[in-house]
């Protein structure tokens, strides 16, 4: 008992004396902390500052002056929406009139598919490896396009690659299967025949009422007429 007693005494001094040195510390660099307090303030009030007074106006102008380019894209007037029309901001000016808001990142996106679809598949990797998105449909379908693009530039490792990405990051019935039968049909053409055969059956199995199903029976003969 009196060993435990001795103990908690100890335990109480050395206590006693790390806050006596951690006191003297504040004592002895009081002017530093309150400057570096004081500096933390300002940075965080000016953060808050900025983002309230600057960048919230700018996004809001910015979404609004995009309209007309997400109008121009879903008609597939892709040079339009990339320029613009001379009245109306397109998809590369708010990339640079408006770059640290979301709506600049969205214009990356509608930008390398623009270009991907006019057949300027360097230009179109370009933004879209710019663009970033966590959007559990959006970010497959960007893996999936530079996946295009990859190919259309003859590089069959790259497309694989980004194919493969864009339907391993999201199990979805909409995306998934899509790049799945994407994936199997460039593994046939470069004869990696045994997976192509694997892909063709998990779409089958796992994505029964995707459009992508209905051919599979017919992929998986054809591959299989190739084997043997």
């Amino acid at each position: 008992m009196a060993k435990k007693k001795t103990q908690e005494v100890d335990n109480l001094q050395e206590l006693e004396s790390a806050l006596t040195k951690t006191e003297q510390f504040i004592e002895d660099n009081q002017k530093i902390i309150t400057y570096v307090i004081g500096g933390i303030i300002v940075l965080v009030g000016a953060y808050l500052g900025f983002n309230k007074f600057y960048i919230q106006p700018k996004a809001e102008e910015a979404n609004s002056q995009m309209f007309m380019a997400e109008n121009y894209f879903e008609k597939d007037s892709f040079n339009l929406a990339i320029n613009g029309d001379g009245n109306y901001l397109g998809f590369l000016d708010i990339i640079d009139d408006y770059g640290m808001t979301k709506a600049a990142n969205r214009a990356k996106y509608y930008t390398g598919i623009s270009y991907l679809h006019l057949g300027q598949y360097e230009e179109a990797l370009d933004y879209l490896n710019d663009f970033d998105s966590d959007d559990l449909l959006l970010a497959p379908v960007t893996e999936g396009a530079k996946g295009d693009a990859y190919l259309e530039l003859g590089d069959n490792e790259s497309a694989l690659k980004h194919y493969k990405k864009a339907y391993q990051m999201s199990d979805n019935e909409l995306t998934t299967p899509i790049y799945m039968m994407k994936a199997a049909k460039l593994m046939e053409s470069i004869d990696e025949l045994q997976q192509a055969v694997t892909l063709y059956q998990d779409i089958k199995t796992k994505y029964p009422k995707s459009a992508e199903a209905t051919n599979a029976d017919r992929y998986i003969a054809r591959v299989k007429v190739k084997m043997n």
